[in-house]
């Protein structure tokens, strides 16, 4: 076990509202004492974490005065300071109060989107002061249940106005802060609008400062929808817009379950540790995940340290996929370049393109030759297994 202890330089996070979750569902109350945000950050240093993140109101209570708010705040920071645990990522909720029951930035209502705007400002200025450097939209009533309500055309306006609005202010401020959108195809509205993160993405480019905004994909969100939450990575990483991360774990294509990393999909959760890895991704490694609803306060920390131990196994199995000869030998040989080819292929010139043209290929042949996958498939199987 000593062998997948967490480390700083891993960059292990929880949120308050995960290791913080006492439990309830829409079908059944709390099964565990609330935890204070002081008692979650000394939860979080016990079990080994980097860092936690939190939505404004996890820490301060959205009726909280200026006084409490600012006594809540010294607090928390006494405990960040004790513990060594910092906040790398923040931010609002702007999905839980009756108000934001049409949304936030997409509300028909003008005066709710007013208040989004001034609640996300100063929510942005809460994580400034606590070291935030990733400021996370999450749009989670940004949606609809009948479309007869709102004009997707204008909903998206509204919601481009309102990032711009906040890059111009984060700027205006001189923070140091990149802004990450996060995608979920629905619950808790019947359709959220930007339904993944290659939605996100596209979005991005519209903006007035694209530079500033990308993605925080979540493998749970993306699983909802059945797809593979691996390429959506890999597509953000390519873009240069992988800015954050949320690691879970679910059935395909549930409601959103949230469960301990690695604890369904071990293989989506292998190559997606794999590709993290492999590209040397720096940011936080976020679990927004919550324990079983049968667990007490001990079995909420085996939650936390099993997110974390997942994340080591699988980082060790990643090692050792590279390093396996055969597996290598096997990969090599189905990349293996063509050098018949090879002259035809990559940038377009015109006489590389009248070659092609000319070219003689043997589509039979090509078409009867073996890919070699379901032995490698196995191989991949079998490391997991740990009979490699």
């Amino acid at each position: 076990m000593s062998n997948y202890q967490p480390k700083p330089e891993h960059k292990f996070t929880f949120g308050l509202w995960t290791v913080g979750n006492p439990g309830g569902d829409a079908f059944g109350q709390a099964v565990r004492a609330k935890l204070s945000p002081v008692e979650i950050v000394r939860v979080l240093a016990e079990v080994g974490a980097y860092g936690v993140n939190l939505h404004d109101n996890d820490l301060v209570p959205i009726d909280a005065t200026p006084g409490e708010r600012d006594r809540i705040v010294a607090e928390f920071k006494q405990a960040l300071q004790e513990t060594g645990i910092g906040v790398p990522m923040a931010t609002t909720n702007l999905f839980g109060d009756p108000v934001f029951r049409d949304g936030a930035f997409t509300a028909n209502d003008p005066q709710v989107r007013a208040y989004a705007l001034q609640k996300t400002m100063r929510a942005i200025d809460l994580g400034v002061e606590l070291g935030a450097q990733v400021y996370v939209f999450w749009g989670g009533r940004e949606g609809v249940e009948s479309d007869a309500s709102k004009n997707p055309l204008d909903a998206g306006k509204r919601f481009r106005d309102a990032l711009n609005f906040l890059c111009e202010y984060a700027r205006d401020q001189k923070y140091d802060l990149k802004f990450a959108l996060e995608a979920k195809p629905n619950e808790p509205r019947g359709d959220i609008y930007l339904p993944t993160t290659g939605a996100m993405l596209g979005f991005i480019a519209t903006l007035d400062h694209p530079e500033m905004v990308g993605v925080n994909p979540e493998m749970a969100h993306e699983q909802m929808a059945g797809l593979n939450f691996m390429h959506a990575v890999a597509q953000a990483w390519d873009a240069g817009k992988l800015f954050h991360i949320d690691l879970n774990d679910q059935n395909f294509c549930r409601y959103d379950q949230d469960f301990r990393f690695g604890s369904h999909n071990w293989k989506q959760s292998f190559f997606l540790v794999k590709f993290l890895e492999d590209v040397g991704y720096a940011g936080s490694r976020h679990f927004d995940a919550h324990a079983y609803r049968t667990e007490d306060a001990e079995g909420v920390k085996d939650f936390a340290r099993g997110c974390m131990r997942t994340y080591l196994i699988l980082k060790a199995k990643a090692a050792q996929f590279n390093a396996d000869p055969e597996i290598q030998a096997l990969l090599a040989e189905i990349h293996a370049d063509d050098a018949g080819v090879a002259p035809l292929l990559g940038a377009y010139s015109r006489e590389k393109a009248g070659a092609l043209k000319q070219h003689a290929f043997n589509r039979i042949a090509l078409g009867n030759r073996g890919m070699q996958y379901e032995r490698l498939d196995q191989l991949v199987f079998d490391l997991l297994m740990g009979v490699r």
